[in-house]
């Protein structure tokens, strides 16, 4: 399913910021692709495993952590709890990142997490408050999860590295930009900041801003 209201938001965000339209135009359309059928368990749980950890690792451990489990396109709660520490283990998963695994599994048995649905129903605030009660969850992993997950237009994730940095590149700052001073300056993107984040991830990936040097 292709991102919720991509064409708006990239008619919006070049109407109103004609530095960001450039990087618009050399990216071209949004491409997030949402899956209606991923749960939030699928979602938070593939963040966990990819959490400070490059892709390609990351991609490697998902594939034998999956593979525990046939039958199944991805591993029921039920089967993580039941399934031993060590053996978890095999797939490459940390210690810490099994105590989050196992977390994760039991809130969403008892309850405690939302479901897809329910998460649909939940504004930002109280979506993240919500996953964030999950052990090894913030705010960032919430916010990856109502854009790539969820599809919600209007996310800014103000700590993440990739959007500060692609901010100051694009924007010719010699300094990443703080929290703070990212979500003033993005509030002429609202109501899409969702896309406008996807831009300035994307931006770095083009060949002007590749190994420009930024302060952190």
């Amino acid at each position: 399913m292709k991102f919720p209201k991509a064409l708006q938001s990239q008619r919006h965000l070049k109407s109103v910021d004609p530095i960001l339209a450039k990087i618009i135009e050399q990216v071209g359309p949004v491409r997030i692709e949402i899956d209606p059928e991923e749960t939030v368990f699928e979602s938070l749980a593939t963040s966990i495993i990819y959490q400070q950890l490059h892709g390609k690792a990351a991609a490697a451990i998902l594939g034998r952590f999956k593979a525990l489990f046939e039958g199944t396109p991805f591993p029921k709660p039920e089967q993580v709890l039941q399934t031993p520490e060590e053996t978890l283990r095999g797939t490459g998963l940390s210690r810490t990142k099994i105590l989050s695994m196992k977390d994760l599994s039991e809130k969403t048995l008892s309850g405690q997490l939302p479901s897809r649905t329910q998460a649909e129903k939940l504004s930002d605030e109280e979506l993240q408050n919500a996953l964030t009660q999950v052990r090894g969850i913030g705010p960032w992993t919430a916010q990856m999860l109502m854009i790539f997950t969820l599809g919600r237009p209007d996310v800014l994730p103000t700590g993440d590295f990739g959007v500060r940095r692609g901010y100051a590149a694009v924007y010719k700052n010699k300094k990443m930009p703080t929290p703070k001073q990212l979500e003033t300056a993005a509030k002429i993107w609202h109501p899409f900041r969702s896309a406008a984040s996807w831009y300035l991830w994307q931006a770095l990936e083009l060949e002007q801003f590749k190994g420009i040097k930024i302060e952190k």
